[in-house]
């Protein structure tokens, strides 16, 4: 890429998660035109008096940009950690679920909704089974006193098997006029009760994971070439492995609990990445961000509009990300990188 291209690309990635949010304010069964949105944004902002309608404050205010805000974090944080574990892993299936977050967060949340029936407490139990799930993974791997990448793999795999069995049985155990379509929903993806109080509490743990994959994208790099290689450079690899792990798991976490189990974003996003931007992480771990972000929007965007139903995430997200990995096949000739 050269040198006077590289500062566009950088401002579109930053702009384009912003200009989609801005667009979504406006579309929906209530439209509202962009000057009036503008207004509201201004007005609440800077805490004038507002001479806009009630209900279309409360439409694009309340329940709008909570949604999209809200769609650009989980969509960012999924795509990161995805393109951080692919890194990590050296393996181009990887996702941002590999370890049984997702589904240690979908036990939780159906846990909780047969137990409890609060949001708050859902979103509570959803991130610490998730949490729970990575780190039965871990202790999994180091049955021989050491962590090889693919003992922490199959590590995700067996736990996500456990807790995918759990969600399967509190399905079968649950009331099913009430609590089952209540865990149904959940488990299929949503960003319908977004609200801004969501976003200060997953926000917190989505914004550590972030900061972190970002401090430490670099060393992805170096870790990606092997554990041999890694030592040599100086790279304690247990530690660095560790920190990443961490990092991704809680942005991974902190997205699920909100949104529900939103697949193929951290698995699609971060190949697209890599065709626009190449290898490097120090590159591709903030462009999968934006388009993560974007993704999402766009997708939740297309599930409150295109039927008098909204439709759940995930099966958007399915739909659009199956096609392409058939594609993504075809051009590697299923040989990865």
């Amino acid at each position: 890429m050269s040198s006077t291209k590289k500062p566009v690309m950088n401002l579109a990635f930053i702009i384009a998660p912003l200009l989609i949010i801005l667009i979504s304010l406006l579309i929906g069964r209530y439209p509202v035109d962009i000057s009036t949105v503008i207004e509201i944004l201004w007005c609440r902002i800077t805490m004038q008096p507002c001479m806009i309608e009630d209900i279309q404050q409360s439409v694009v205010w309340d329940i709008r940009l909570p949604r999209a805000i809200m769609g650009a974090m989980v969509g960012g944080c999924l795509a990161i950690s995805g393109a951080a574990f692919q890194g990590l892993f050296r393996n181009p299936l990887v996702n941002s679920g590999i370890l049984g977050v997702s589904s240690g967060a979908g036990f939780g949340a159906a846990l909780s909704i047969i137990l409890f029936h609060q949001t708050a407490v859902t979103y509570t139990f959803a991130f610490g089974f998730g949490i729970l799930a990575v780190t039965l993974s871990y202790l999994i791997s180091r049955v021989y006193n050491a962590t090889p990448t693919i003992m922490l793999v199959l590590g995700g795999v067996i736990v996500s098997s456990v807790f995918s069995a759990l969600i399967s049985l509190v399905k079968y155990l649950a009331d099913p006029l009430n609590e089952l379509p209540a865990i149904v929903f959940w488990l299929m993806g949503s960003l319908a009760s977004a609200r801004f109080s969501d976003i200060l509490v997953a926000g917190i743990p989505m914004l550590i994971g972030t900061i972190g994959l970002f401090l430490f994208r670099w060393r992805i790099n170096v870790l990606s070439m092997g554990d041999r290689e890694a030592h040599t450079l100086g790279i304690n690899t247990t530690v660095n492995k560790g920190i990443i792990v961490a990092c991704a798991t809680l942005a991974t976490a902190g997205a699920v609990c909100v949104s529900g189990i939103i697949g193929w974003v951290g698995l699609v996003i971060p190949h697209i990445g890599r065709m626009i931007v190449g290898n490097d992480n120090k590159i591709l771990i903030p462009v999968s961000f934006s388009l993560g972000a974007a993704f999402l929007v766009i997708v939740d965007d297309f599930s409150r509009i295109l039927t008098g139903a909204e439709i759940p995430l995930g099966i958007l997200t399915a739909l659009i990300g199956a096609p392409f990995f058939v594609y993504l096949l075809k051009k590697t000739k299923g040989g990865g990188w």
